[in-house]
């Protein structure tokens, strides 16, 4: 290979290196309930030409240990405050990046077709008749706000004893799915995503903290795709896509 050629390929490997950079896909964390509007999201994002993101989907304490463990990932949509908190304190999180851009509903359900309505008077009695299926409620945001919830009402001393805790939502919602359990406590964005189960109550919004989805890029990101789906995501675009699925916006 002559000079020539040696310079021509130290050329083309300096121009084509950076170019992938600039394309390599984002990787997101997302809270499990986020499965289906996240997905949407960056279909839609990759549809306008940009590398399609790479979205990891779990509870969002096991999103955010991963984070504190040395993880590596963009951005982490979580399903309440508390996580988000944890990173930022840790110092995890990129400056002024932070929005709660998403809010959700707590709600009862049943297999489709099986349980009768439950209501705030029945729900001690009805929810410990048989296994409750939830998110853990020590960690995971669903289990946390089912059971302030259920403490509100004043019901959680009866029902704890028949909880069957699931290591995130979705979890809890394949239970019920399956009719392992004939009750169980999701949000209502994951109740709408099943046919195979039904809404028989909803928890006043004053029975718990309110529901909150914040958004933000990891300070260790060096990927430049992740600040444009982040605003993308923000954006009176984005959030549409968010409300399609049952979410409330902020």
């Amino acid at each position: 290979m002559n000079a020539f050629s040696i310079l021509a390929l130290f050329g083309a490997l300096s121009v084509s290196v950076p170019a992938v950079a600039q394309n390599r896909a984002p990787l997101v964390l997302a809270a499990a309930s986020l499965q289906e509007s996240m997905t949407a999201a960056a279909d839609s994002w990759a549809k306008k030409g940009h590398p399609r993101p790479v979205i990891s989907f779990a509870a969002s304490s096991a999103l955010a240990r991963q984070v504190q463990a040395g993880g590596k990932a963009d951005l982490f949509a979580s399903a309440d405050e508390e996580w988000m908190d944890v990173l930022q304190k840790d110092g995890l999180l990129a400056d002024r990046t932070r929005s709660a851009f998403l809010g959700n509903r707590l709600v009862v359900i049943a297999p489709a077709g099986k349980g009768g309505q439950v209501t705030t008077r029945t729900l001690a009695k009805t929810l410990s008749a048989g296994p409750l299926a939830m998110a853990d409620t020590e960690s995971v945001p669903a289990g946390k706000y089912g059971k302030a919830a259920l403490e509100k009402l004043g019901a959680w001393s009866t029902v704890a004893p028949h909880v069957v805790r699931a290591e995130n939502v979705r979890a809890a919602l394949a239970l019920v799915e399956r009719g392992a359990a004939p009750y169980g406590i999701v949000y209502a964005t994951d109740a709408k995503a099943s046919p195979r189960v039904h809404v028989v109550g909803l928890f006043p919004a004053a029975s718990h903290s309110p529901i909150t989805y914040p958004l933000a890029r990891l300070k260790a990101s060096t990927n430049p795709q992740a600040e444009g789906f982040r605003r993308f995501l923000l954006s009176s675009e984005g959030k549409a896509i968010f409300r399609r699925y049952g979410f409330s916006t902020r």
